[in-house]
């Protein structure tokens, strides 16, 4: 009998000699030995300990030899010689990231295996289901938005597939306000002067704004201009006292949400609504990506301006304009796509979500096709597996229209089902073309906002994983972009992977990761060209792998979840985290105030 020592120290619990054989075999090749030179019988481990030991991956009856482990009668490993020049992080990159697979090496995963699962998740396969995506987009005019057609067909695809793996389905209905830009709207001066401004230059739509066609007079609203302005202009009713009937309100940016300001403007009569930027720093001048959000319900145009504009036309006197408002604004049923494992305990749920639809100017194959597709092939490859904690995948509808499907579907689970789910992990665009490798700063350690207990030992999984590969990666802002929103306001353990939209690559990431220094990380964002040319192959294989490594880490335990938690269930913020006072910019990928 042959007892395998690590440091001196017996190594703990009895696993099947034939997974370790095969393990201890594949890194004798990778080493460029052959099996055959070694005694390879009569072994048996007693004593492993679980996860990871040191240069040692060992896991579910997976071994790696990687480092010091001693073999008595196989091969000491430890010996100089043969362990000179030994790269582990290109064994882990090679390893898991093969040029092919064996036909039956991924066939049935009984277990899960932070090993063996990366290997098995591989880009080429993921890339069919982007592929079967763009295919849905382009045969439903280029587009999967919530709503239409194709996102329906988008839904049925993914339904059909996890039928075929044998799961059962749930398709979560719920309703939102659909939203779709037909047009260019139209913003026209009448008086003193004439004149058509530009689109998308001097204006836009504020998202969720009503359609129709409008013309009164321009009401400036409690404005408070200039450098360091603290503007809470249109977010009391009382701004409104002296506002004529039927004119159109122009209103400041700050404070409250856009929501708020128009809903008021509403109230007091306005027939339009212009808001403008706030004009109180350098970044708050120009054009923004806002929302009214669905439940607005002020039913008139609302478009959004920069600053320079709103105090030119406030300061014009006898100012009446027009603004047409060319959208289809209405209610919808849609869908999520709920599925879960059969085995695992229902009380310690690993949940995955990915969302579904697109924006409705394009296919949406990275932003979020990527994600979508990994997801589905990790719920191929983990159909059959045993897994102590049960994992649960989701793909939402309307997120594009403000995280709508995640949100409804968070906020009627009762609080044990809410208890129960002890991590959601979120994956939205994982291939950006110009990437980089973002792991959601659970922590706060990059941007000062500290997840609900368990998101820094989520993000430390996602870290060790990078480790292992030796690559590069950073702290991802937790800035409610993305369908972890609600987990995270309702106090569940969030973590994920993001490599960007439209912010540009710093030449800091370019030196990290490569690409273009100047440029976005996706220049193609909510844009017609997302198509399946939009995507990293490289970005798509390197996170589909850290998604199967962190999924498959927690489908065996979530002790260091469990012990964070306990830990931070005594701070105000975490124990009802309903009443944390968070700064909330964004709820998706729209600003809300």
């Amino acid at each position: 009998m042959t007892i395998f020592h690590f440091d001196k120290k017996p190594v703990c619990r009895s696993f099947r000699w034939g997974k370790l054989r095969y393990a201890i075999k594949t890194f004798l090749s990778l080493r460029g030995l052959k099996p055959s030179d070694f005694k390879m019988s009569g072994l048996r481990v007693h004593c492993l300990s679980q996860g990871w030991l040191k240069n040692t991956v060992i896991s579910m009856g997976f071994v790696a030899v990687t480092g010091t482990l001693v073999a008595d009668d196989v091969v000491n490993l430890t010996d100089p010689a043969l362990m000179k020049g030994f790269d582990v992080e290109g064994f882990f990159d090679e390893y898991w990231s093969p040029e092919a697979l064996n036909s039956w090496e991924c066939k049935h995963l009984y277990f899960l295996s932070p090993f063996t699962l990366p290997r098995c998740m591989q880009s080429q396969t993921v890339k069919q289901h982007l592929s079967s995506l763009e295919k849905i987009a382009l045969a439903n005019d280029v587009n999967r938005a919530a709503g239409l057609k194709g996102y329906e067909a988008s839904v049925a695809y993914i339904e059909e597939a996890l039928v075929t793996m044998g799961y059962d389905v749930v398709l979560d209905e719920f309703t939102f306000n659909a939203f779709y830009e037909l047009e260019d709207g139209v913003l026209k001066s009448l008086s003193p002067d004439e004149k058509t401004y530009d689109w998308d230059i001097d204006v836009t739509y504020m998202s969720q704004s009503e359609a129709g066609t409008v013309s009164g007079a321009v009401v400036a609203i409690d404005l408070a201009l200039g450098e360091g302005n603290s503007s809470t202009s249109g977010c009391e009713i009382e701004d409104f006292a002296a506002f004529p009937s039927s004119a159109i309100a122009l209103i400041q940016r700050g404070t409250c949400s856009f929501a708020q300001k128009a809903q008021n403007a509403v109230a007091a009569g306005a027939v339009g609504v212009i808001i403008f930027n706030q004009g109180n720093t350098e970044d708050r001048t120009g054009l923004i990506n806002g929302t009214l959000g669905v439940e607005y319900s002020g039913q008139v145009p609302v478009f959004f301006t920069t600053y320079n504009n709103g105090v030119v036309w406030s300061e014009t006197p006898s100012l009446t304009m027009t603004m047409v408002s060319n959208v289809l604004r209405e209610e919808r049923i849609v869908q999520n796509v709920i599925a879960e494992t059969k085995s695992g305990s229902a009380s310690n749920v690993i949940m995955v979500g990915a969302h579904l639809d697109s924006v409705f100017a394009g296919p949406g194959i990275n932003d979020n096709g990527t994600g979508t597709a990994a997801l589905l092939e990790l719920a191929n490859l983990v159909s059959k597996a045993y897994v102590k904690n049960k994992i649960r995948f989701a793909w939402w509808g309307a997120e594009e229209a403000g995280l709508v499907g995640s949100t409804d579907y968070v906020q009627r689970l009762d609080e044990g089902s809410l208890k129960n789910i002890k991590a959601y992990l979120n994956f939205d665009m994982i291939a950006s073309p110009n990437y980089k490798f973002g792991i959601y700063d659970g922590d706060g350690s990059d941007f000062d906002l500290v997840g609900p207990p368990g998101s820094d030992s989520i993000e430390k999984l996602f870290e060790s994983y990078f480790g292992l590969r030796g690559l590069s990666y950073e702290g991802s802002q937790i800035n409610f972009r993305s369908d972890y929103a609600e987990f995270f306001r309702r106090g569940t353990a969030i973590g994920g992977l993001f490599t960007g939209a439209e912010a540009e690559k710093t030449e800091e990431q370019a030196e990290k990761y490569g690409g273009e220094s100047g440029i976005p990380l996706d220049s193609c964002y909510h844009q017609f060209c997302d198509a399946l040319t939009n995507v990293n192959e490289r970005a798509l294989e390197v996170n589909s792998d850290a998604i199967a490594y962190v999924v498959s880490k927690l489908a065996n335990s979530t002790k260091l979840i469990d012990e964070e938690r306990e830990a931070g269930s005594e701070t105000s913020a975490q124990a009802d985290p309903l009443s944390a006072n968070y700064d909330i910019q964004y709820w998706g990928k729209h600003l809300i105030k």
